[in-house]
C-alpha cells in the first residue's frame, strides 16, 4: 500500500443492524412478527409499515453523535454493511418474495449522509456487500436466513458484481473511502466448487471496482469463506493486482468445543492461537490481512454435573482448591477481569494484522454482560475496552 492513506493502523468498527437488519440486533423491530430477516420482515409488515418503520431506524440508529464519539475514542474506520437492494429495484428474483419487490428504498441516502459524517470526523468507510441475491451463506445477514441460492443463477452473480460497480463508481472518488469487500461471509461449505466460483467472482469484482477506484487509495478485499488460508496460495499478488486484502472473520462463539472452555480456554486462544493464525496467514500468503468481525461474546458455558442457572453467565471461573479446580461462576469483578482480560488477548493479536473490526458499533437491549460484549460502545463504557485507540 503506497498511499498516505495506509500509513497508520485501522481500528474500526461495523455498523451492523443498521442498513440490513438482523433480528438479534434490534428485537424492538421484529417483535410480534414471525420474520427472521428483512427480506421476511418487509413482506409481513407489506411495503407501506415497512417504509415507515425503516425510516425510523435509518434515521435513529446510527447518527452523527456516533461518528462524533468513534472520532473522540479514537476509531478512524467504519465497515458498513449494505444489501443489493440498496439502490431499489430492479433486482433478481425469488421463489420467496412470492412476485413482489420486497425492499424500502431510500437506504443509499443515509450512505450518502454516513459518507459526509465520515468526512467531518476523519473517519475512513469499507462498503460490504453483506447480502448478495439468492443468499450466499443461509444467515440472516445474507438477507434471507436458510436459503443458499446466489451460486444458483448466474443472474444472482452477475447482479452482484453489477452492484459492486455501482458502489465503486457512486463513492469511488470520495476521500475516506479506503475498500470495498466483494461478498461477506459466502459459505464455502455448503457451495458446490466454492473455490472456482468465488475466485472467479472476486477477480471479476476486482476489475469492476478498479474501473472507478483508484488501486493506491482503494483496497478490494475477500473474505475467507470459512475455508483454510492455504486455499488462497498464491492468489492477487502483485503486479497484477494491487491492494487486495483477505478478511476473516473471528469469533469463539460458534462451535461447541467454545462451549467447555473456561476463561482461560479463551484467552489462550485468543492471545496465542489467534495471534500464530494471523502471522501464518500474513506470511504464507503474502498479503495484507483483515479481521474483519470479532466481538467479545461467549457461548453459554456447559456442565455436565448442574444445570446453568443463568444463561447469561458466559463462561466459568477455575479456582484452586486442595482437590485440584473447582468450578464456580464469577462474581462481578472476576466477569469484568475475564472481559478485559478477552479483550486485551484479541487486540494484541489482531493489531498484528492491517486491520480489525469489531461486530458491532452497538446493538438493542445491552443489559445483561451477554448482550452488552457485542456491542462496541457498552463495552468501552463498561471498561471492558480501552477507551482510546489513538
Amino acid at each position: 500500500m503506497n498511499s498516505d492513506k495506509f500509513g497508520k493502523k485501522i481500528r474500526g468498527v461495523n455498523l451492523g443492524g443498521w442498513l440490513l437488519l438482523e433480528k438479534w440486533m434490534t428485537p424492538s423491530l421484529f417483535k410480534g412478527l414471525q420474520a427472521t430477516d428483512e427480506t421476511r420482515w418487509c413482506l409481513e409488515l407489506g411495503k407501506e409499515e415497512a417504509t415507515k418503520q425503516l425510516k425510523k431506524h435509518w434515521e435513529s440508529f446510527i447518527t452523527e453523535e456516533d461518528f462524533k464519539w468513534l472520532s473522540q475514542v479514537g476509531i478512524n474506520a467504519v465497515r458498513i454493511p449494505v444489501a443489493f437492494w440498496l439502490f431499489g429495484p430492479p433486482y433478481p428474483d425469488h421463489k420467496i418474495y412470492e412476485g413482489k419487490e420486497p425492499f424500502v428504498e431510500g437506504g443509499d441516502k443515509y450512505l450518502d449522509r454516513a459518507f459526509e459524517w465520515a468526512k467531518k470526523y476523519g473517519i475512513y468507510i469499507v462498503l460490504d456487500l453483506h447480502a448478495a441475491p439468492g443468499c450466499q451463506n443461509g444467515f440472516d445477514n445474507g438477507g434471507m436466513q436458510g436459503v443458499i441460492d446466489w451460486h444458483t443463477k448466474e443472474e444472482y452473480i452477475q447482479f452482484s458484481l453489477e452492484f459492486l460497480e455501482k458502489l465503486a463508481k457512486r463513492y469511488g472518488q470520495h476521500p475516506n473511502l479506503i475498500g470495498i469487500e466483494t461478498l461477506n461471509e459466502p459459505h464455502g461449505y455448503k457451495i458446490p466448487n466454492p473455490l472456482d466460483i468465488l475466485k472467479s467472482y472476486n477477480r471479476e469484482a476486482y476489475k469492476r471496482i478498479r474501473k472507478h477506484c483508484d488501486k493506491h487509495e482503494v483496497a478490494v478485499i475477500f473474505h475467507d469463506a470459512f475455508l483454510p488460508h492455504t486455499n488462497y496460495r498464491g492468489d492477487f499478488q502483485e503486479p497484477e493486482y494491487t491492494n487486495v486484502i483477505y478478511d476473516t472473520h473471528c469469533y469463539q462463539v460458534f462451535g461447541e468445543h467454545y462451549k467447555n472452555w473456561d476463561i482461560y480456554g479463551h484467552i489462550q486462544e485468543a492471545a496465542i492461537n489467534r495471534k500464530n493464525q494471523v502471522d501464518k496467514i500474513i506470511t504464507e500468503l503474502n498479503l495484507w490481512v483483515c479481521v474483519g468481525e470479532w466481538s467479545l461474546g461467549f457461548p453459554p458455558p456447559i456442565d455436565p454435573n448442574r444445570p446453568v442457572v443463568d444463561p447469561n453467565i458466559f463462561s466459568i471461573w477455575n479456582q484452586q482448591g486442595p482437590n485440584g479446580y473447582v468450578r464456580q461462576d464469577m462474581d462481578e469483578f472476576q466477569k469484568n477481569v475475564a472481559y478485559r482480560a478477552y479483550g486485551a488477548a484479541q487486540l494484541a493479536s489482531f493489531e498484528r494484522c492491517l486491520s480489525w473490526f469489531f461486530w458491532s458499533y452497538k446493538i438493542e437491549e445491552t443489559e445483561t454482560e451477554a448482550r452488552a460484549s457485542w456491542s462496541f460502545r457498552d463495552c468501552v463504557e463498561r471498561g471492558w475496552l480501552p477507551d482510546k485507540y489513538n
